[in-house]
């Protein structure tokens, strides 16, 4: 049963006098809130111990509640609805949030847009949406460059593999997961450019069912290491162990769930963006509209390696996990072709992880078994 009050999203309060306690500063000719406490609310689409990505900010939560004047308010099992509208509507009027952390790709467009243009006070920082010059000034977007993390777990993959075959079990071909299916493929190539991604589109973000027979039939087509891009990572992380094939896991460590399969895996550490917003909003700074970064800026991590990986596959990735740490390692150059044969980047060219094409990227490269 939830541990929510159900009504927070059907019930407005209007907000009183402790809406004038509120301090705004005006710092480069924009408006921000300042002030010495400050309450912030967390918006999940799934559960928040979902051993993955609802997981993974919620530790993030967990965090930011021991800073100093922080309090915290957290939804979980909120859809992308108006529900989440209501949701951070009644963050906002009843709980007086000046920062509302809304975690869930479909949550941007067009209801944290919609808040953020009725509460300009209130500061929105949404978890992967591509904020433009056009949104709202008091709504961002953050993210992290797990592709990296994907990269490497590729090239770890790749090092244990006997069939050349890895299945990939996504929930919707989106940019951000196109990226990983992409990243994870041309690591695996890296070691051997015989290597195929054999995908599987869910439709959605949890749906353990599918999950679980999408799983149970790439291990039957004859893929031996399973990865993935879904919510919660935990049915295809056991159905792996169970099947006796490998697995490298996703948002979050997974590793006590599959001790012999385990690679190891791409997980966000979400606390350093947090604390950036946090921090900036309590110190009336400009809102951050764009906040990336990677393994270098600290925004993702890798899993520890599991007993199965070899010294070679280590010491591969512990190689080029170090260029990427000093900006050395461009994952996404051309000449590179999609799985219909298209060039998608020219010879010559190379995509380093801030450009915003990768970000609207909407193909898979050669080599990946599936179709948008």
């Amino acid at each position: 049963m939830r541990k929510i009050d159900l009504n927070r999203r059907k019930v407005l309060v209007t907000m009183g006098s402790t809406a004038a306690a509120t301090a705004l500063l005006s710092l480069g000719g924009r408006s921000a809130f300042a002030a010495s406490n400050m309450t912030v609310g967390v918006i999940y689409v799934g559960s928040r111990n979902d051993f993955g990505y609802n997981q993974s900010h919620a530790e993030a939560a967990a965090i930011i509640k021991k800073m100093p004047g922080i309090k915290v308010v957290e939804d979980e099992r909120v859809p992308e609805t108006m529900e989440v509208q209501n949701t951070m509507e009644a963050m906002i009027e009843q709980d007086g949030a000046k920062l509302i952390f809304a975690t869930s790709f479909g949550y941007f467009n067009p209801y944290v847009l919609k808040m953020a243009e009725k509460y300009p006070n209130v500061r929105f920082a949404h978890c992967g949406g591509l904020w433009t010059d056009k949104d709202p000034k008091n709504a961002g977007s953050f993210f992290g460059y797990i592709d990296e993390c994907e990269y490497l777990s590729g090239v770890v993959a790749a090092h244990v593999s006997k069939t050349r075959k890895i299945g990939f079990i996504a929930a919707k071909p989106i940019p951000q997961v196109l990226r990983n299916i992409n990243s994870f493929t041309l690591g695996a190539q890296s070691v051997d450019p015989s290597f195929t991604t054999h995908v599987i589109f869910t439709g959605d973000w949890s749906m353990p069912v599918k999950e679980a027979e999408a799983a149970n039939g790439l291990i039957d087509q004859g893929c031996d290491v399973l990865t993935c891009h879904v919510d919660g990572p935990k049915v295809i992380v056991e159905t792996a162990e169970k099947r006796g094939v490998y697995s490298c896991g996703y948002h979050a460590d997974q590793a006590a769930l599959a001790p012999k399969g385990y690679l190891t895996g791409a997980e966000w550490n979400w606390a350093t963006p947090y604390k950036i917003l946090v921090e900036d909003t309590l110190a009336g700074k400009p809102m951050i509209n764009f906040l990336r970064g990677g393994l270098k800026e600290g925004f993702v991590k890798m899993s520890p390696y599991g007993p199965a990986v070899p010294a070679k596959g280590k010491k591969m990735a512990d190689a080029i996990k170090a260029r990427m740490m000093k900006g050395e390692f461009t994952i996404f150059k051309g000449p590179l072709k999609d799985n219909t044969g298209k060039v998608v980047i020219a010879a010559g060219v190379s995509q380093g992880q801030q450009d915003v094409a990768l970000e609207q990227m909407n193909y898979l490269v050669a080599g990946v078994i599936g179709s948008i």
